[in-house]
This record gives C-alpha cells, structure tokens and sequence, in this order.
C-alpha cells in the first residue's frame, strides 16, 4: 500500500512513530472497508453459520459505537504474521533456517502467551526482507491462499460471536493489529467485518521496498490508530469497546467505555479485575487460563510450532 511522501521522515520521537503509524493504519483501513461495503451482499462459509447468543451489550442502533478487536490470541489463535511466514515458506520466499526461527518463535508466543518484543522485532524484520521487491498485488492473493491453509479453522468461534453481535447491532467492527495491514485485511474481509487497522509497510508503484511508515501497530500507535478513526468516523470512544488478549494492548483498552480481556494474559486479568473490565476466556484448561499460557501450550503447542521444521530437516537428510 503506497505511503504518502509527508508520512515519511527519518527521524522521529518515539511517541511520533506512534501517532504516524496509527495514523497511516487509519488511512489505509477507511480505504479497504470501501470495498468490504461494496461486497457486502456477497455472503461468504466465514460469515453466514448458527445464531449465536447475543451478549448484554452492544446496545442495537448505536451507530456512534464500534468495536476494536486485536487479532492475535484474541480472535485468532497465535500470530498471523508467524502463519503468514509458514505460508510464504511453502512458496519458497525464503530458506529451511528462516522456516525454524519461525518456528521456534510461534512455540515461544503459544507457550508464553505473550508478545515478547525480541522475537516481534525479529519476525518483523525477516518479514520486511522477504517482501521488499513483491508487488502489494501478489502478496495479496498468496494472502488469501494462506487464510484458508493455515489462519480459518484457528478463529476463536466465541470471540467471533462477539464481533458478530457488534454488527448485528448495526456497529462497524475493526480488527487492530501489528500484523501488515493486507492480511489483516484478507482476514477481516473473510469474517465480515468492516476493515482492519494494521502495520503499514511502505510501497512506491505497487512494490514493497522494505520499509515501513512510522512503526509496528503495537502498544501504544494502536490507540492512536483507534483514536484516529474515531475521529474519522465520527465515534464517540465512550460507549465503543475493545477487545485484547494482551497487556500491552491496554493503551487501547483504557480508551474505550467498554473494554474487555480476551484470554488474558496474566497481567491483563490482574489490570482488568482491578478495574472490573469484563473479562471472556475461550481457552479449555483452565490452569492455563488461571496462568494467562493457551490451553494449547506444553508437549502439543511445541510439537505443532516445530514439526514443520523437524519434518523438513529430515526428509531433507
């Protein structure tokens, strides 16, 4: 997705960065969720299924509220842009010792259950490299081809009932992540939401050059980014909600009247019952949720985050 010249000085305060990628994010999410209404009347396996019990809130009519989900552990289970990087593999974007750090850091953020800033940093710097000199378009339709190999059946179905209730009110949904913004987009179009807030990566006539505009959507440039859009579309934050697994997703959270704990991490739950935010885990084992770790962690989470890897390096010997 092309960045605007202005958008891109070198140097930047930290908060800057943050209030540039928020603000790129919001651009770049009113543009897509054009689009999603103009395909609106097509309905798709992802969004038609079973009624599903509508939850106290949202208050049906209320235009002026929308609901902000982030993506990762909250909607879907582990990290898109890990998925992503399985997908890309597969199509030989890049080598078997990219494949296992992909690996390995997937096992870290399923056992861990949280964004560990290293191996994010990481991620995002191989996935940069792997993209700069693809077309935006490309990248797009290997997207939609890795949704349904790897990211559809690991929607959290409970978290999509939340997100549905939103839109059965009559309220946009918006996914907010710090994965790129194309598959966030791919995904939010798959579920049939209204667009997605996501890292913006630099582009010039539909090539990537490596860069991004501003930084990551992580941390704090989410609620710049929420707070943008809000503006943009005439929200008022007070009576919208958010939804996050993460405590580093707070930020955000704290800026809307409705904020829930999706799956929480461990001190997510601590901030949220200190603050009786409204708390919603999906996950089965509940040791696991008591520690804030995914019922899927352990023997099978490690097995699941490294076979690909393992599998390769042997039939390769």
């Amino acid at each position: 997705m092309a960045a605007l010249g202005w958008l891109t000085p070198r140097r930047r305060s930290a908060t800057a960065r943050s209030v540039l990628a928020g603000e790129a994010a919001a651009e770049a999410a009113r543009k897509t969720s054009q689009q999603f209404e103009a395909d609106a009347q097509t309905e798709t396996p992802e969004t038609a299924g079973a009624k599903r019990k509508e939850p106290d809130f949202p208050v049906v009519g209320d235009v002026r509220a929308a609901a902000f989900f982030d993506l990762d552990n909250t909607v879907m289970q582990g990290a898109a842009i890990f998925h992503f990087g399985r997908g890309l593999y597969k199509r030989k974007f890049f080598q078997r010792r990219e494949l296992a750090r992909f690996a390995w850091q997937q096992t870290w953020f399923r056992l861990a259950g949280v964004e560990d800033p290293d191996h994010m940093q990481d991620v995002r710097e191989s996935a940069l490299s792997i993209v700069k000199g693809h077309r935006v378009s490309e990248l797009m339709s290997i997207g939609e081809e890795i949704y349904d190999e790897y990211m559809a059946d690991r929607i959290w179905p409970g978290t999509r009932a939340l997100a549905q209730a939103h839109l059965d009110a009559g309220q946009k949904v918006w996914l907010v992540t710090a994965a790129p913004v194309e598959t966030a987009t791919i995904i939010a179009r798959r579920l049939g939401l209204t667009g997605a807030l996501g890292t913006v990566a630099e582009s010039v006539d539909g090539v990537y050059t490596g860069k991004l505009v501003g930084e990551p959507l992580h941390g704090p440039a989410k609620a710049e980014a929420v707070r943008a859009l809000a503006g943009a579309e005439d929200l008022d934050l007070s009576r919208c909600a958010a939804y996050s697994d993460s405590h580093n997703d707070i930020p955000m959270l704290s800026l809307v009247g409705h904020p829930y704990a999706i799956n929480p991490d461990t001190k997510l739950r601590k901030h949220a019952r200190e603050r009786d935010w409204r708390l919603r885990d999906y996950r089965t084992g509940r040791k696991a949720a008591k520690v804030g770790i995914p019922a899927a962690a352990g023997v099978g989470a490690l097995a699941g985050g490294t076979a690909a890897a393992v599998a390769l390096h042997r039939r390769r010997r």
